[in-house]
């Protein structure tokens, strides 16, 4: 029974931290699209200009050293501003995406494995907390954060989540030690 809490809190956890695959294409895909097609066709010119030995396609002239400065930093900022538009994705895929997908099924695994065990109750229950406060505390706090609330970070900069996770593996691995019964 201890157990069960772990389950179903993974489950609802894995289906919060997955529908984030559908909020970044929705709210960040496009703009990267929208730099990443900018980025292509000022990279495109710039190559055109180098080909032609820098020669003005509509003169036929070559072009002054501020055309070619130019052009180069138009090529710089569009590949900044493309590297920059994917920041958001990148950020959400490495934290909350992540760690909540893997945390969510470490619960399950817990839950389950905890139901094997034989084990004081009030043990198991400790352990159960133990991985849903660190899950919380830590990919929950992420999560928060990339929707905009700052009182997450800092939560999160505290490392205890991560520090209750580790805490419940290390005792997970003692647990399972003294209560696995064949």
């Amino acid at each position: 029974m201890e157990g069960k809490k772990n389950i179903v809190f993974g489950f609802l956890f894995i289906v919060m931290t997955a529908s984030l695959g559908p909020y970044m294409v929705i709210n960040y895909l496009p703009d990267a699209a929208i730099a990443s097609a900018d980025k292509q066709k000022v990279l495109a010119e710039l190559q055109l200009a180098v080909n032609t030995d820098f020669e003005n396609q509509e003169t036929l002239e070559t072009m002054t050293g501020d055309e070619i400065a130019r052009k180069n930093s138009l090529a710089i900022m569009a590949i900044n501003t493309n590297l920059n538009a994917r920041i958001p994705i990148d950020t959400i895929k490495g934290g909350p995406h992540a760690h909540g997908n893997l945390e969510a099924v470490l619960n399950i695994v817990v839950g389950l494995v905890l139901g094997l065990l034989v084990l004081p109750a009030l043990f198991k229950q400790i352990l159960s907390w133990i991985f849903i406060i660190g899950t919380i505390a830590h990919s929950g706090m992420a999560y928060f954060a990339v929707f905009g609330f700052a009182w997450a970070n800092t939560v999160l900069a505290t490392g205890v989540g991560a520090l209750l996770i580790l805490l419940g593996l290390l005792l997970m691995a003692v647990a399972a030690f003294i209560g696995y019964k064949k």
